[in-house]
């Protein structure tokens, strides 16, 4: 540490700069390159830089990890020209958290040795990573991810690391058997190709700037950026949470094979004391793993990658949404958490071959948990729960009788604020978006009929949560519809009095019959040409009472269409004058009617708000003993 601290400090900004324009360099390649709907349009790859040592440099988004290469190919033995590939979940150190996830890793090197060192010309001195959910790689249903699975040989084909690429010639026997296992072929190969190909890009890029500065002085300003996250955050973050320990857990609603149930994530976060304060993170009392594709492997490399991913809900509090987004997370949160896992055989320790392509129930619920945790030790100064992913989607033949996959990645909203209103429609993989309208009606027999915010989605609160997406299809042919989705039944939770969103729902309307709503774990439900299908993804929690909202902003809201005007009364006690398209609050109904809401309901209520849907699934309890504060 002594030689980063005296690293000159333009040149660390110089360095910084020049690593986050290399991995959007490379991230732009894949963008443009590669062919599949979900790494092209929807975005939903990642790329990262690491150094010789292994930790995370880049800190715009999370990445994948580069242990397992190295664990089965030492540095030693790697050549310029390798690209190394793997997929393996359990063989990933937890960096790979469902088969469709694809890793490609590419040495980085350089020719001159450090001072004083007798290392040979040429050493591996970083590595530049891209990994990315694809179309399909295989298994019992299209798009790899069997909702009914109860064990990951039905996901789809499994690849330990192994050197695909070798001196820059191109493993065709790997790469065959790869495509083949795959329903679209031509998509796995192109987007692989693409991948690989932006990553010796960004590989080159980076040998230059060590050609450019030398390796001392950027292997020094690397040291200085892992440990300028450490003190930032330890400074900054850590500073605001008080000395303690805090427990809250929230869950997954069905894992596929079971009857929905209340599958549990626990938490309890420490902060130590003392002039350097840590975090621990004890996950005991997680649940049991599960029979259905839910489990997450996490207890791999000490919990590094669960850090990494978790760690970007300390920027909630930061001093300003402004300095927030200025907070990057690379390895150097990786000292500031410590993570306890339970004993094998829980959702967050699953025994192989337990599945896992449905992980992101876990695993995005975790992030729900540990800002859950916090909002307990700051006073409610988080955020309410946030959009949940789910995978959507077509498959069938087209008129012409060509087979197709549509997969989508669709976002919601996040959770309201204790200073601002949750965002609509975002997506919680950064850069993520929807597919165009246009492009689908193009290459796939559907029909876009609307795209648009989901009204009264939001959990209603002083700051309201952000809006799901409402997205309405029309088959054009026989097809099927497929599903892997959570939030159906528990919303995403209001804390600090805010009230829950919206679930998730899919509404199928075949014509001529009674709409009725589809499994938000569904494989292959068939869809005849004609049928409409309306998919309405989850509102964000509200944050605070929702009668200490201004009702002009409710009124507001009404005008823009987010919140109805019956919803404007019942959830906000809001009455509105005016006119339809211009409705204003009458001030005095209003507060008669705010009174009478404030005069009916029970005096002590729950921290948190889980939503109509909880107590189905919790024994007809409204609220878990770890909701009170």
């Amino acid at each position: 540490m002594a030689a980063a601290a005296q690293v000159d400090p333009v040149l660390v900004e110089i360095i910084a700069g020049s690593l986050a324009s290399i991995e959007k360099e490379v991230e732009t390649a894949i963008a443009r390159t590669s062919r599949s709907p979900m790494i092209r349009d929807a975005h939903d790859f990642r790329a990262g830089i690491h150094d010789r040592r292994l930790r995370k440099l880049t800190g715009r988004s999370y990445s994948a990890l580069v242990h397992p290469v190295a664990r089965d190919f030492p540095p030693a033995t790697m050549r310029p020209g390798d690209v190394f590939f793997h997929n393996d979940v359990y063989l990933s150190e937890g960096g790979i958290g469902h088969l469709p996830d694809l890793c490609v890793t590419v040495p980085v090197f350089h020719a001159e040795p450090a001072e004083g060192s007798s290392e040979r010309a040429g050493t591996v001195v970083a590595f530049v990573q891209a990994f990315g959910h694809h179309d399909d790689i295989g298994g019992a249903v299209p798009g790899s991810m069997p909702s009914h699975a109860t064990s990951v040989f039905e996901e789809g084909l499994m690849v330990p690391p192994i050197r695909l690429w070798d001196e820059g010639v191109p493993n065709l026997a790997a790469l065959t058997i790869m495509t083949r296992n795959s329903r679209m072929p031509d998509s796995l190969a192109a987007d692989l190709d693409a991948e690989c190909s932006a990553c010796l890009l960004g590989a080159r890029r980076l040998a230059e700037l060590f050609d450019r500065y030398g390796r001392a002085a950027v292997e020094a300003c690397f040291d200085e950026i892992v440990a300028s996250t450490t003190r930032t955050y330890r400074q900054e973050i850590l500073a605001k949470i008080p000395a303690g320990t805090w427990t809250w857990e929230d869950y997954a609603e069905h894992d596929g094979v079971d009857e929905p149930r209340l599958h549990t994530q626990r938490i309890t976060l420490t902060r130590t004391a003392g002039p350097e304060p840590r975090l621990i993170l004890d996950f005991t009392g997680t649940g049991p793993q599960a029979k259905g594709p839910i489990n997450h492997c996490a207890n791999y490399s000490g919990g590094n990658f669960l850090a990494k991913w978790l760690a970007p809900i300390l920027r909630n509090l930061a001093d300003t949404p402004e300095r927030m987004a200025e907070l990057d997370v690379n390895e150097g949160v990786v000292d500031l958490i410590e993570m306890r896992f339970p004993p094998p055989g829980t959702l967050l320790t699953p025994v192989f071959p337990a599945p896992t392509n449905a992980r992101t129930f876990v695993i995005l619920r975790l992030l729900g948990v540990f800002a859950g945790t916090l909002a307990k030790a700051v006073g409610g100064r988080m955020p309410a729960d946030q959009e949940t992913i789910r995978y959507t989607g077509f498959y069938g033949q087209t008129a012409a009788g060509e087979p197709y996959l549509m997969r989508e990645v669709l976002g919601g909203g996040s959770g309201g604020r204790y200073y601002a209103d949750g965002e609509d429609t975002i997506h919680v993989v950064p850069d993520s978006r929807n597919l165009p309208a246009e492009f689908t009606e193009a290459r796939f027999p559907l029909l876009v009929q609307r795209l648009g915010l989901a009204v009264d989605s939001g959990g209603p609160g002083k700051f309201r949560g952000g809006l799901g997406y409402e997205k309405i299809i029309r088959m054009r042919e026989d097809g099927y519809f497929m599903s892997i989705a959570d939030r159906s039944i528990l919303s995403c939770w209001g804390v600090h009095g805010g009230r829950a969103g919206r679930p998730f729902q899919v509404t199928i309307d075949p014509g001529g019959a009674a709409e009725r709503d589809v499994d938000a774990l569904a494989d292959s439900e068939f869809v005849p040409a004609g049928t409409v299908i309306r998919i309405r993804t989850t509102g964000g929690g509200g944050w605070g009472d929702p009668l200490d909202r201004d009702p002009d902003l409710v009124a507001r809201d009404v005008r823009w269409g987010k919140v109805s005007p019956a919803a404007a009364t019942a959830d906000y006690g809001v009455v509105l004058a005016g006119q339809p398209d211009d409705p204003v609050p009458d001030q005095p109904a209003t507060a008669a009617r705010r009174a009478s809401m404030r005069a009916a309901r029970p005096e002590a209520r729950p921290f948190f708000d889980r939503g109509p849907g909880y107590p189905a699934l919790a024994g007809g309890a409204t609220s878990a003993e770890v909701d009170w504060v």
